[in-house]
């Protein structure tokens, strides 16, 4: 007789959530760090700055292929714990040489201007950010697949609650660190720069490879219970082909991804012009504008935690993502009002409610994402969402600023032309809402549960 694993605890919950809090911070240096230096410091213009960062989202569709193979073939007799603290390091070694070929690019376009020679820089510079997006992609897919394999249905709300409010405390502390690590008037002279972020970029990814590790240090071992709920029996069964055919057996699954997608893009579209809506609508510093971060970083905290301990648990996964889209929606429409308003204070507030809004919707979709995933082929379902999402966010810069281009050609309105990009993010939200009232989970795992069966009646055939 196999014996059931014991039930996860909230401890444990909060040592997984170190994985989250890793990521956070490693985000800072990518988007942060490395994005302001390229920019301000080395003169790169900004769209070849942000593409070279953006080529990691592209490498998304490689999470379906990691997540089948977490699933098929295990290292060292665990299916998730050796691709998470394989990748973490690898992933660590490629944040610090895309510094140094960053330097290149700098060095380069100093001396000979745009080049060919700086040209191939820059494509080096696009391959390494390529090499950081799949080994980024070959730890956190099998991590995510590693949340369904110890949790059971009724807890998912409170695991995804804490380890994604980690993910934002990650973010909190590697901006405090590394600001604390770079030079205060660092900018004036790259000689002194240089060895500062150099030492960043050894000092916090060991960090993060450290807090990978701790982070699944025997929770695979003494809480999975993926080898109680398979239906496969041999590991060479759950082949790509198969774990795909599973993947595509019911139609909800299609309409969850499409959800995922209007939700994510409705989500981020007014990270690439919330800062210059600051600035040009409400005539806000630059420091003031850095600033509005962090009211929506609060807000999401609290709208995490709180939907995962008390909204979930009352509502329902499903309903609670509505809530929180619909609540996003009506934040959209009062960040446009405070445009009119042009008062600081306002828009401050509203950034707040959007996080708090954004924190729920993303916990009734992500605890969601883990029940409308087959168990027996969790990886491949994994990254099948993951592709959703890196997808969107990869559309929502892109859309978000060519909605204010848009709308500057048809208003000469500054808060107009921002509410367009706004609006559309707002009827989006309502899109979502709409194809999420034809998700249905019963229905997702009884067609998942019949494809699994036809898949092994024709392995017995």
């Amino acid at each position: 007789m196999i014996t059931q694993p014991p039930r996860i605890k909230l401890l444990t919950m909060f040592q997984l959530g170190l994985y989250q809090m890793g990521l956070g911070m490693m985000s800072v240096l990518t988007l942060g760090v490395l994005n302001r230096i390229m920019i301000k410091e080395l003169a790169i213009p900004a769209t070849i700055a942000a593409g070279a960062i953006a080529v990691h989202q592209f490498m998304a569709p490689a999470r379906l292929w990691f997540g089948q193979m977490s699933d098929a073939k295990p290292i060292a007799g665990y299916h998730r714990t050796g691709y998470v603290w394989i990748a973490s390091v690898l992933f660590s070694l490629t944040a610090f040489l895309a510094v140094q070929v960053m330097w290149q690019v700098g060095a380069s376009l100093q001396t000979v201007g745009w080049s060919l020679q700086t040209q191939l820089w820059i494509g080096v510079l696009g391959l390494v950010f390529a090499l950081y997006g799949l080994t980024l992609s070959a730890g956190s897919t099998p991590f995510a697949a590693l949340l369904v394999d110890v949790s059971e249905e009724e807890e998912r709300s409170k695991l995804v609650g804490i380890v994604w409010s980690m993910l934002m405390v990650g973010i909190v502390i590697g901006a405090i660190v590394t600001s604390r690590l770079l030079p205060a008037e660092g900018t004036a002279n790259l000689a002194a720069l240089r060895p500062a972020v150099d030492r960043v970029f050894v000092i916090i990814p060991s960090i993060v490879c450290g807090l990978c590790v701790l982070a699944t240090l025997g929770v695979e071992k003494k809480y999975s219970r993926f080898s109680t709920r398979t239906t496969f029996d041999r590991e060479d069964q759950i082949t790509l082909s198969r774990a795909i055919r599973v993947l595509t057996a019911s139609p909800q699954t299609g309409l969850f991804f499409t959800f995922l997608l209007f939700m994510t893009i409705s989500l981020f579209m007014q990270d690439a012009v919330m800062e210059s809506y600051g600035g040009q609508v409400f005539g806000m510093s630059v420091a003031e504008t850095t600033r509005l971060n962090a009211f929506w970083g609060m807000g999401t905290l609290i709208g995490i935690s709180s939907a995962g301990f008390a909204i979930v648990p009352r509502l329902g996964k499903t309903r609670t993502a509505k809530l929180g889209c619909v609540l996003v929606a009506a934040c959209m429409i009062f960040i446009i009002f405070t445009g009119f308003t042009a008062n600081p204070k306002l828009l401050q507030s509203g950034l707040f409610l959007f996080g708090l809004a954004s924190g729920i919707t993303t916990t009734g979709a992500i605890s969601l994402m883990l029940d409308l995933t087959a168990v027996e082929t969790a990886g491949t379902f994994i990254g099948a969402w993951g592709l959703a999402q890196a997808l969107a966010r990869a559309l929502a810069t892109i859309f978000g600023g060519g909605a204010l281009d848009v709308g500057k050609a048809i208003f000469s309105n500054l808060t107009l032309s921002y509410a367009v990009v706004f609006g559309l993010q707002a009827i989006g939200m309502l899109v979502a809402v709409g194809l999420l009232s034809r998700v249905d989970v019963k229905a997702f795992r009884n067609n998942t549960k019949a494809a699994i069966s036809t898949i092994l009646q024709g392995e017995l055939d």
